[in-house]
């Protein structure tokens, strides 16, 4: 608490003892998002409807009287490569979060390669954390039924007023799990579009028309060349899927892709399959065995742990497949010291599901000491345009220089470059690097009409009657899904085996459930 001039008679300090007291008791009692928690649809105000694509106002967050808020130490995780000015920049955000909610950051970035293993620790250990990046194709649904994430109705409607303002209620109800949220969707685009990020410059060196592209088969031509003339460049990188990720091959999981069962959101199809019966799954595989055995793909695509944009930088990669939306290759080539040197093939349809509105948020981890805190920097991260920024593009005359709304690297920029703002708050008030298009932000908005709705659109999978059998499958999936996806084994040797781990480990199940939880959804829409 700050000092105060001069002295307070006895008296006058039991008067202000008082009265804190009285005021402390008509606040609410429940922090932490406890079992009788709302979930209710927010209310689609004036505001929310003029804004329904995204908006670039600062909502109003008030700070909380420094008097009624004790220090406290928020360690936010979320997927990204960790900086070398990251204490740097931790120190400019602890100004300001000391004088709105009188808390201090601890940044706990996990690189891209090891996210999966250290979160899963993380969580199975029960780690005091705070804020806990999440999503659809990461772990959503597996986690909420393992208690991993507070459900957050009362601590949105408290503490979170600025995000029921400016975020679209499309994103809050289409995450729900049994109409309840557990987590905080990034303000972004809705749509997705599946296709490829590649170095122009190296393609217009080499003089390849990248124009001729409109299939994952139409890129052999290409990495042929790129082979043949650059030797010491990967034609495709890749971490993880390849043509059969989910935003690739127009798959919808229901509301996590860790979970087996999916339908084709582009169709009206509501049969829920294994993905390794689709044609379109089949189809990937060959394409992506096929490539790896042509030497187009990295080696260790099914081990390595070193982030695209890591690979990018060091500039001996021509290409990687990515969810694309409008200026993606901008935001790449930033984040890896390449402005101007990447651009985008779109190769899909766009269209919408869970997925999408799923598609990157912050949940309030269940073991969080303060979950009120918790909530209010969420807040902040969908309000105040300071704190975004700071956190997306480091430190203004540092790391960047600033004209209006428009930024420009300085030579200190690559000491803060994570790349994650997808991850992190309100995009929308986001500066806009000078090698971006300045209407970016009108782009996105035009990008999110008018695409296909997957008739899942608002249903998330609750696995907790199968608990057991997707914890079995995540261990299949560990065995051989990552393999098979970038092409590194031979499928008519590893699918059998692989499908057969599946049947053992009670696929069928939970097919059967996410079925039958589906039907129910679309017999409730009717």
């Amino acid at each position: 608490m700050k000092q105060q001039n001069g002295k307070l008679s006895i008296t006058g300090m039991l008067m202000l003892a008082i009265i804190l007291v009285l005021s402390a008791c008509g606040g609410t009692s429940n922090n932490g998002g406890g079992a009788n928690n709302g979930g209710s649809k927010p209310a689609a105000t004036d505001q929310t409807k003029e804004n329904e694509q995204g908006t670039e106002k600062e909502a109003d967050a008030p700070a909380a009287p420094e008097s009624d808020l004790k220090p406290y130490v928020l360690k936010v995780v979320y997927e990204g490569p960790p900086q070398p000015d990251e204490k740097k920049v931790e120190a400019a955000m602890n100004k300001l979060l000391t004088e709105k909610i009188n808390a201090t950051i601890d940044l706990m970035p996990i690189d891209w390669g090891a996210w999966d293993d250290k979160m899963n620790l993380m969580i199975a250990s029960r780690e005091p954390v705070d804020v806990l990046f999440t999503a659809a194709w990461n772990g959503y649904a597996k986690n909420v039924a393992k208690g991993a994430y507070l459900e957050i109705g009362d601590l949105i409607n408290e503490h979170g007023k600025g995000i029921l303002e400016t975020l679209d209620p499309a994103f809050l109800e289409g995450s729900k799990i049994k109409g309840k949220n557990y987590g905080i969707s990034t303000n972004k685009e809705l749509a997705a579009v599946g296709g490829i990020v590649y170095r122009k410059d190296i393609a217009d060196e080499l003089g390849l028309d990248m124009s001729k592209v409109k299939t994952a088969e139409d890129l052999d031509a290409i990495y042929k060349v790129v082979k043949e003339k650059k030797p010491d460049m990967t034609p495709l990188y890749t971490t993880a899927a390849l043509f059969t990720s989910h935003f690739f091959a127009e798959t919808d999981f229901l509301g996590d892709s860790t979970i087996p069962g999916a339908i084709i959101k582009s169709t009206d199809d509501t049969t829920v399959r294994l993905e390794q019966d689709l044609d379109i799954y089949k189809r990937y595989l060959k394409v992506a065995r096929d490539f790896y055995v042509k030497g187009y793909v990295n080696s260790d695509a099914a081990t390595t742990q070193l982030a695209s944009g890591d690979a990018y930088k060091a500039g001996n990669i021509f290409s990687t497949v990515e969810s694309l939306k409008p200026g993606k290759a901008a935001e790449v080539a930033n984040a890896a010291g390449l402005s101007g040197k990447l651009d985008q093939i779109e190769m899909t349809g766009k269209t919408v599901s869970t997925a999408e509105t799923a598609g990157a948020m912050l949940a309030i981890s269940s073991t969080s000491k303060d979950p009120a805190r918790a909530m209010m920097f969420i807040n902040l991260l969908h309000t105040d345009k300071d704190l975004v920024n700071l956190i997306n593009f480091g430190i203004e005359g540092d790391h960047y220089t600033r004209k209006g709304e428009m930024i420009s690297a300085t030579p200190n920029a690559q000491q803060y470059a994570p790349g994650v703002a997808w991850e992190l708050g309100n995009q929308f008030l986001n500066y806009v690097w000078d090698s971006e298009d300045p209407d970016k932000w009108e782009k996105f908005r035009e990008f999110n009409r008018n695409a296909k709705s997957s008739p899942a659109l608002g249903f998330v999978f609750d696995s907790a009657d199968v608990k057991s059998e997707v914890g079995a499958i995540a261990n299949v999936d560990k065995q051989y899904k990552k393999a098979l996806e970038t092409g590194s084994v031979d499928i008519d040797k590893v699918m059998p085996e692989y499908m057969a781990a599946l049947k053992a480990a009670g696929v069928d199940k939970i097919i059967k459930a996410k079925q039958e939880q589906f039907d129910a959804f679309l017999a409730a829409k009717k």
